[in-house]
């Protein structure tokens, strides 16, 4: 295993490289787009992003703006494969990228009814018809036993009848750079023989920490932006919450707080269990997997190593290894919390698009593509 530097993140985060002049490495159309984290990993490793589709309309300016293409404000079930097929570039390998909403696969949402779910079936159907070179997948990995795998196994099947040679597989983000403990599941799918899967460059010794990742940032207050960096804002705590921070350790829990800072929730039995909520972060370590309300103090453990505050919207960016120069706000538009906060937690990380990007392009080599 290649290890790269523990400082490389702060290149690949703080501006986006140069490219040059010369024929894309294909067309990639992006299913349940969002802000772009995914279309974005494929666009800095020299591919054409053709267009992203997804039902949340404020991803528009983020997504286009940041990878040069149109954003198309649409429900999946009511595309039309022909028309969406004439927007891949002629004469490139056609890519086929999405990540099914994953809300309803996870651990906290199993059990209960969600018509979302049925989207991942809609993809395969969009798959089928438009019959792209490649297809790729990310998702939680919850997904592979959600109604104990028959929905995962109906999808690969289905790709599996149609010609497509179909390979997964659980991917660690610290593996690949990500300085976050978040693990994501995978798939790539070729029509053109086995497809490989992309394989992690960091070993365990050389993860990124929190301290690598935000440590240099410069400090500000709870409820404060930073006069340089309209993202690097965080949200104001309530003055129990200003107490409950102090008494909070990096890596511990609540109950190392005095009981009479503990919620009332957390004294009942059902909340003994969250013991992650309100924490700080560690910062010899990876932080935890970010959501969309990642800017919480009580949501989580998002509270800064040593600073009275939860994690800033920047910081959260960088998390999902977004570079610093991507904009998730027209230039006019008042930044908010609820909506940055969504783009952001709801993303692919960069640094996992762009290890996919990098695997699908070799196997585009090896076939001749």
């Amino acid at each position: 295993m290649t290890t790269k530097p523990k400082d490389s993140i702060g290149a690949s985060l703080s501006e986006v490289p140069s490219r040059e002049d010369r024929k894309p490495v294909a067309s990639v159309i992006d299913v349940f787009c969002g802000a772009g984290g995914l279309s974005h990993g494929f666009f800095l490793e020299g591919y054409s992003i053709a267009c992203g589709i997804d039902v949340d309309d404020a991803c528009k300016y983020a997504f286009e703006h940041n990878n040069q293409t149109t954003f198309i404000h649409q429900d999946v079930d009511d595309l039309d494969p022909e028309e969406l097929n004439r927007r891949f570039t002629p004469g490139l390998p056609r890519i086929l990228v999405g990540c099914a909403p994953c809300q309803p696969f996870s651990q906290y949402t199993q059990g209960k009814e969600n018509h979302k779910w049925k989207l991942l079936e809609s993809f395969a159907d969009l798959i089928i018809n438009i019959q792209p070179d490649v297809v790729s997948m990310e998702n939680v990995p919850q997904l592979v036993k959600f109604k104990d795998g028959e929905l995962f196994n109906s999808f690969v099947n289905r790709l599996r009848h149609n010609g497509y040679e179909v390979e997964s597989k659980i991917a660690y983000c610290p593996g690949f750079g990500i300085p976050q403990s978040r693990s994501r599941l995978v798939l790539i799918a070729s029509l053109h023989g086995k497809p490989p899967l992309p394989e992690e460059t960091h070993d365990s010794d050389r993860y990124m920490t929190v301290r690598d990742s935000i440590g240099a940032l410069p400090p500000i207050e709870s409820g404060e932006t930073h006069t340089d960096d309209p993202l690097h804002r965080s949200s104001q705590l309530a003055p129990i919450n200003i107490e409950r921070i102090k008494a909070s350790s990096p890596g511990g829990t609540w109950r190392d707080w005095p009981p009479e800072l503990v919620t009332k929730c957390h004294k009942r039995i059902s909340g003994k269990g969250y013991g992650s909520v309100y924490g700080r972060m560690s910062w010899e370590t990876p932080a935890p997997t970010m959501t969309t309300q990642f800017y919480g103090f009580g949501n989580g453990r998002f509270g800064h190593p040593e600073q009275n505050r939860a994690i800033s919207l920047r910081e959260g960016a960088i998390f999902q290894t977004f570079p610093t120069t991507y904009q998730f706000n027209a230039p006019d538009e008042a930044v908010s919390f609820a909506k940055v906060g969504r783009l952001i937690g709801n993303a692919v990380p960069v640094e996992l698009a762009r290890a996919i990007a990098r695997t699908i392009k070799t196997h585009l080599s090896e076939v001749g593509l």
